[in-house]
């Protein structure tokens, strides 16, 4: 009979060190809601940024539905759909995923200019690109804005790469706003060949985007001070409903012959969520540097989780190869971007009849899937505490947690923790 000596105690154990780590702010609040004992019908998640119908299901788009059934009929046993991808990915995925960011005009600019990867979705392309700046470009620091979504400065530090925010959004006099010149002098004075982070459309957290005019005040200054751009481009589609119009920045930038990496995402405008699907794209003037790029990408990633997932990739292949498909996948997204602009319409016009304290009409000029609201902590707090409304502390709803049922019960809730903050301030 086996005996086994008693286990040694937890004071004698390599891990005890190891500090407990902070809440992620976004799924913590979701487990939060979870947690909460009260019905279903009584609570509101607004949380997490992913698309739900008006019942808050999450949504089958019609055109993944097609392209997954036609991927289960052409299936046979020989066709090798479990066979690893290569390396940096489905060749038909990256082709795809290229056209649909820089569409027929840069494609054709920058031949020999681009290498495409697949990546883990968005997150994966910058932790796999920020670790190559460092390891291949030395130290160098990179720029956010100072409203971003939270993961942009931590995978910055997990990379071991200096990050420094940006200022980006100007909130005096009740409006929520873009502070362009705020933003450009600090771009200015980035040392040359900075990391500029910039966000391609429907701007996390705040729904406020540049103008095509200020991208392009934004590209001189790039241009001019030698500074490297990052886009991310996790929203395209959900700004306005055209994926070559949510493209614009990039596609600026390339017209004008920049570097730059872009790390792409298909996890919303696909409702690909949990299949990771996404791309980094790199555009280079020196095509031997990009060869030798594309070579140390793939050793970075061999390394890392060696190959990316297929089933998701293969998906968004097949709607990006079928004119057919690819075209219900461009009505889904304006069916999507259009119900969110209903929602937000909604929204404002249910706290414009409570006439609830402060300028709502932020609500509808912002786009996208997101809206800042610019509740302080502690009054976020109380939505959650008091009314059951979760959201992110820095005052960012997720406007397609909102339906039919539970508007007035958000606009409530805004309107008690706004209307208590006044009376606070007029004491």
């Amino acid at each position: 009979m086996l005996r086994f000596r008693a286990v040694a105690s937890a004071a004698r154990s390599f891990f005890s060190a190891i500090p407990a780590a902070p809440a992620d702010p976004v799924f913590g609040i979701a487990l939060a809601y979870k947690n909460d004992p009260v019905p279903e019908a009584q609570k509101v998640n607004l949380v997490v940024g992913a698309y739900r119908d008006s019942a808050g299901l999450p949504v089958v788009l019609p055109s993944v539905e097609r392209a997954a059934r036609l991927l289960s009929e052409s299936e046979t046993s020989s066709d090798g759909h479990h066979e690893y991808l290569p390396i940096d990915g489905l060749p038909a995925f990256r082709q795809g995923a290229a056209q649909v960011m820089f569409g027929d005009e840069c494609m054709s600019l920058l031949a020999g200019r681009l290498y495409t990867t697949q990546a883990i979705s968005g997150t994966g392309a910058l932790r796999v690109c920020l670790d190559f700046v460092r390891r291949h470009l030395g130290e160098r620091t990179v720029y956010y804005p100072q409203q971003t979504w939270p993961i942009h400065p931590n995978v910055c530090a997990e990379a071991g790469l200096p990050a420094k925010a940006y200022r980006y959004l100007a909130t005096t006099g009740g409006t929520v706003r873009l502070d362009a010149e705020a933003m450009l002098a600090d771009l200015t004075a980035a040392p040359e060949g900075s990391v500029i982070l910039l966000h391609v459309c429907a701007h996390n957290p705040t729904g406020v985007d540049p103008t095509p005019a200020e991208w392009e005040r934004i590209a001189d200054v790039i241009a001019e001070r030698r500074l490297l751009p990052f886009f991310d481009s996790a929203y395209q589609g959900f700004a306005t409903g055209d994926l070559a119009r949510d493209a614009h920045a990039v596609r600026a930038f390339a017209r004008r012959g920049l570097e730059m990496f872009v790390a792409q995402s298909f996890a919303k405008n696909m409702g690909l969520y949990g299949e990771r699907v996404g791309a980094l794209h790199v555009v280079s003037n020196d095509p031997t540097g990009l060869d030798h790029m594309g070579q140390q990408l793939r050793r970075a990633i061999r390394s890392s989780y060696s190959n990316p997932p297929a089933y998701g990739a293969r998906l968004a292949a097949a709607i990006f190869q079928d004119p057919a498909l690819f075209a219900q996948w461009d009505e889904d997204i304006k069916l999507m971007s259009g119900r969110i602009a209903g929602l937000r319409q909604s929204l404002r016009s249910a706290l414009e009849a409570r006439q609830t304290p402060g300028d709502w009409s932020v609500i509808t000029s912002q786009i996208g899937m997101f809206a800042y609201l610019g509740l302080s902590d502690a009054q976020c707090e109380v939505m959650m505490s008091k009314h059951h409304v979760y959201m992110a502390k820095n005052g960012r709803i997720s406007v397609p947690g909102l339906n039919e049922t539970n508007i007035a019960q958000v606009a409530d809730a805004i309107h008690d923790v706004v209307t208590a903050a006044s009376t606070r301030a007029a004491l």
